[in-house]
C-alpha cells in the first residue's frame, strides 16, 4: 500500500498563545534538585496520563507546572544564574517523567536544544536575554520540520533582512511545543543559504499555530502545524544557527540523548506496568501448575530478560551522556564524533527495549490487558511513534563506519 506524501490539511483557526508566567518559576541549582523535582513531578504526572491521551486534552495545566518548576531552565549555564546540570542529569529528567507521560516529556525536548543552541551560537548579549526570559519560566517551542522537502535539512522557510531586522515566510509540521511556547524558535534559511533561528513572539503578528496533530502516539503533544507570514524577527533574537548545524558541534549528539532518554523513560514505565498487572491482576497459564502469575517459570524469565534489557539501555545513556559532556567542554571534531557514535548506540537499545516492553506488557500481564478501561495501548502507541523520530537503521550504519572504516558520523543533527 502507498503511503501519499501529504498531510491532513489544517483544521480550525489557530490556537491562541498560552498566558505568560505571573510569577517567576523556581529556579533550580543543583543536579540533585532537578533530579527531586522531576521524581515529585511525575508522580503528579502519572495521575489522569491515560485519560489525557484517551481525550485529547491538552496537557496545559501540567505544562505550567512543569516549566514553573524551573526543570525547564536546568541546562542555562550556572554563569548566567542557571544550574548547568550535566547531560547525566538531562537524562534521568526526561526518563522520569517519561516513564509517566512520554508526551509530557516530549514537549520540552526542543526547549532544551535551544537553550543549547543560544549557548553556542548567541552572543553576549542575547544569551544574557534570553537565558533570563528561559529562567522567568518561559517556554521555548519549535518550528524547524517541514512536511515538503525530500529530507528532513530540505527547509523551503526563508529568513530575509529588512532594514536593521528580519522578516520570516514559510511552514512547519512536527512542531512539538509550538502551541504550547511563549516564544516559538523559527528554523529558516537566510538570503545567503544559511541557517538561522528566528525567537519570535508566540503571538506574534502572522505567526499561527494549528492543533491539527493526527498521530495515533503522543497524542498530546500537538505536534502538528506552524504558519508564518511575514512575521517580523528582531535582529537581537536571530542566532547564527549555521555555527552549529554547519559544522562539527555536540548539538545533534545532544538532541539526540534526549530522544533516547524518553524511549528509556517509556520502557520503564511499561516494565513498571507490567510487574504490577503481573503481581496483582494476571492469571497463571494452565500448565504451569502454579497459583499465581508471577510464580510463572517462562514469565519470570521474561521480566528478568526485560529488565536486564533496560539495565544495558540505560547504562549506554548514561555513558553517552558524559560522552556528550565532554564534547560539549571540548567542542573538537574526535570529541563529537566519539559523542554522536555513543548516543547512536545508546539510541539503538532504548529503540529496542521501548518496542519491547510496551509489547511484552499485554503478553505477560494477558488479554484483560487490553481492555479500554485499562487504556494500556497508549504505551505501544507512544513508543512507536516516538522511536520513528530518527531511524534506527542509519544508527547501526553510522557506528559500522566508525569502527570498522574510521569514518566520522555525518555533521547533521539527526546523530
Amino acid at each position: 500500500m502507498n503511503v501519499p506524501a501529504k498531510k491532513v490539511e489544517p483544521r480550525g483557526d489557530a490556537f491562541p498563545a498560552p498566558q505568560r508566567p505571573a510569577s517567576p518559576a523556581h529556579i533550580i541549582r543543583t543536579d540533585e534538585e532537578a533530579i527531586a523535582v522531576a521524581t515529585t513531578l511525575a508522580v503528579q504526572f502519572a495521575e489522569g496520563a491515560a485519560e489525557r491521551d484517551r481525550d485529547r486534552r491538552l496537557p496545559i495545566a501540567e505544562l505550567d507546572t512543569f516549566s514553573q518548576s524551573g526543570l525547564w531552565g536546568i541546562t542555562v549555564p550556572k554563569g548566567f544564574g542557571g544550574a548547568g546540570v550535566s547531560q547525566a542529569t538531562v537524562v534521568d529528567v526526561f526518563k522520569i517523567i517519561a516513564a509517566a507521560d512520554s508526551s509530557l516529556a516530549q514537549i520540552p525536548q526542543n526547549h532544551f536544544e535551544i537553550t543549547d543552541l543560544i549557548r553556542a551560537t548567541g552572543s553576549d548579549a542575547q544569551r544574557q536575554a534570553l537565558f533570563a526570559l528561559v529562567l522567568s519560566g518561559l517556554r521555548l517551542g519549535n518550528a524547524f520540520s517541514e512536511f515538503k522537502g525530500k529530507n528532513v535539512e530540505d527547509f523551503e522557510t526563508r529568513i530575509a533582512r529588512q532594514g536593521a531586522d528580519y522578516i520570516v515566510n514559510g511552514e512547519k509540521f512536527y512542531s512539538t511545543g509550538a502551541l504550547f511556547a511563549h516564544l516559538v524558535p523559527i528554523v529558516a534559511i537566510d538570503e545567503d543559504g544559511k541557517v538561522r533561528v528566528a525567537i519570535v513572539d508566540r503571538d506574534a503578528r502572522g505567526l499561527e499555530v494549528i492543533d491539527d496533530w493526527s498521530s495515533f502516539g503522543q497524542r498530546t503533544t500537538a505536534s502538528g502545524t506552524v504558519i508564518i507570514r511575514d512575521v517580523a524577527a528582531p535582529a537581537e533574537r536571530v542566532l547564527p544557527a549555521y555555527l552549529a548545524y554547519d559544522q562539527a558541534s555536540p548539538a545533534g549528539p545532544q538532541s539526540q540523548l534526549a530522544h533516547a532518554a524518553i524511549d528509556a523513560g517509556i520502557a520503564r514505565g511499561a516494565i513498571e506496568t507490567t510487574i504490577r498487572l503481573v503481581r496483582d491482576h494476571a492469571r497463571p497459564w494452565i500448565d504451569s501448575g502454579k497459583e499465581r502469575a508471577s510464580d510463572d517459570p517462562y514469565t519470570i524469565a521474561q521480566i528478568g530478560e526485560l529488565k536486564i534489557r533496560l539495565h544495558a539501555a540505560e547504562a549506554l545513556l548514561e555513558r553517552a551522556a558524559h560522552e556528550v559532556d565532554r564534547a560539549i567542554a571540548r567542542p573538537e571534531i574526535d570529541a563529537i564524533a566519539l559523542a554522536k557514535v555513543a548516543v547512536a548506540e545508546a539510541k539503538v537499545l532504548t529503540t529496542d527495549i521501548a518496542i519491547q516492553a510496551t509489547n511484552k506488557l499485554f503478553e505477560l500481564a494477558g488479554t484483560r490487558s487490553t481492555l479500554a478501561a485499562h487504556h494500556l495501548d497508549r504505551l505501544w502507541r507512544d513508543a512507536r511513534a516516538h522511536t520513528l523520530h530518527d531511524p534506527v537503521r542509519w544508527k547501526y550504519h553510522a557506528v559500522g563506519q566508525y569502527y570498522l572504516n574510521g569514518v566520522n558520523p555525518p555533521l547533521h543533527s539527526w546523530i
